[in-house]
């Protein structure tokens, strides 16, 4: 049969891409790099070869703006495309002075410059300058269920992304799965496709390891009911908000479950999704879901993303706060933020040194500095958002934080000649107790060596 690529042969036009490009920073909740890898390697360039194309400004962001480069410490041969050594490190591509940006997809732990950091402040206070309207913040937070349903509808066909990838950055999931590990019951929140539970299914050995897969999304949960891996033996597909009431059916958690009963908790791009006031109710239902000794595996999007300092007019509502084109929401984290929520440790202030050493943790400083739109200060009264934030960490669980890292990723794309600055938090939470015999997982960052290298991720 002809290639429908080979137009000497069929003029048929190619369907469109249902993802625009508008729409691109959804793929990196699927999967950790979003730029497809060259099947060839990129040449070293020599007197006779051609200089290379012009690099390009990546969604806005100028080129012109340099990752820091640590001092060259390590030999590389490029002839043979590669910068690591054995054994196999994951995760420990570092830039150095004399290194191609081009030459690889992706390289880890990249620290941005100051005109990087100056640029961010600029775009924040553009969008704060420009919000979703009251009448619209309000819509896209009264239903968000509508607009995933929307999306997965919509894109039905092309969302699905094989998490590769999770079982690297979280150990524990390849243990889970090994013969003879005995009952183990993993509950993913925010399933999505099935991105994250049928990479596990996969590698699963383990007779009486146990998949729960809830999504708010009913189209989602149609998806991976749909999917041909679907088998009820082992996992277990149904609609459920993390942040239900107590007083709903089953006390507000998912079907077929009852408190004390997971092992592991999956939330992987889930917890930004939600409004800040569902925080407090989502941790409490985790809470009360996972046996005691359990652990909550989390990944998600960092202040400073890519996909934060891109957002245009029209998105922005309320700080680290918007609204994408198709109606889902997202927000993007700090570290210490992360650990006041889940671990109850209060921020403290900075310093005037901190305040101005250029850092992405003091954007939140600096940004609370801006003035806001009038009538999104108006909408709360300050007394009321203190009164109930109070109320809400005096009555929140507390989490053992076993391991949390920041995620810092320069991906590349060679053949745009395109570089984008990525920043996602990683956590491994633990509830305090010793009920779930699973050990508690690692996170990538705490692998990395900075002797050694890695190959793609």
């Amino acid at each position: 049969m002809a290639s429908r690529t080979d137009n000497s042969v069929t003029q048929k036009k190619q369907p469109r891409q249902q993802l625009s490009k508008g729409m691109e920073h959804m793929r990196s909740a699927v999967t950790v790099n979003p730029i497809p890898k060259s099947s060839t390697p990129t040449p070293p360039t020599t007197a006779s070869s051609p200089s290379p194309a012009p690099e390009s400004d990546a969604y806005g962001v100028p080129a012109s703006f340099a990752p820091v480069r640590n001092p060259a410490t390590r030999s590389h041969n490029p002839a043979n495309n590669q910068k690591r050594t054995d054994p196999f490190a994951f995760g420990s591509r570092y830039l150095e002075e004399g290194d191609d940006i081009f030459e690889f997809n992706a390289w880890d732990h990249v620290e941005t410059d100051p005109t990087y950091h100056a640029f961010s402040l600029s775009q924040y206070e553009k969008q704060r300058a420009d919000p979703v309207s009251l009448f619209d913040r309000q819509r896209f937070n009264a239903q968000p269920e509508k607009f995933w349903n929307l999306f997965y509808k919509n894109n039905r066909n092309n969302f699905f992304k094989n998490r590769k990838w999770l079982a690297q950055e979280f150990p524990v999931l390849e243990q889970v799965c090994r013969e003879g590990m005995g009952e183990v019951k993993v509950l993913e929140v925010g399933a999505g496709a099935g991105n994250s539970a049928f990479p596990i299914l996969a590698m699963r050995r383990n007779e009486r390891l146990r998949v729960w897969a809830c999504d708010f999304s009913k189209k989602a949960v149609e998806l991976i009911r749909g999917n041909e891996a679907y088998d009820e033996r082992y996992i277990r597909a149904e609609v459920w908000d993390v942040a239900s009431s107590p007083d709903l059916e089953n006390g507000g958690l998912p079907p077929g479950l009852e408190e004390e009963s997971v092992d592991v908790v999956l939330m992987i791009f889930i917890f930004s999704a939600l409004e800040p006031r569902q925080w407090d109710q989502a941790v409490k239902n985790v809470w009360r879901v996972l046996k005691p000794g359990g652990q909550v595996l989390f990944r998600d999007y960092g202040r400073g993303d890519l996909a934060q300092v891109r957002f245009k007019k029209g998105r922005w509502m309320e700080e680290n706060f918007y609204v994408r084109g198709d109606g889902t929401r997202v927000y993007f984290f700090e570290k210490e933020e992360l650990e006041e929520i889940w671990g109850g440790k209060r921020r403290q202030p900075q310093t005037k040194e901190q305040q101005n050493g250029g850092s992405d943790e003091c954007l939140a400083h600096e940004a609370e500095k801006l003035t806001f739109n009038d009538s999104m200060k108006e909408e709360v009264p300050a007394e009321e958002k203190t009164a109930s934030k109070n109320e809400a960490e005096s009555s929140r669980p507390v989490f053992e934080i076993a391991h949390i890292g920041v995620d810092r990723r320069m991906l590349v794309n060679r053949q745009r000649r395109l570089k984008m600055y990525r920043c996602w938090m990683q956590a491994v939470y633990r509830k305090p107790g010793s009920v779930s015999e699973v050990p508690t997982s690692t996170i990538r960052q705490e692998k990395a060596d900075p002797e050694v290298a890695d190959e793609d991720s």
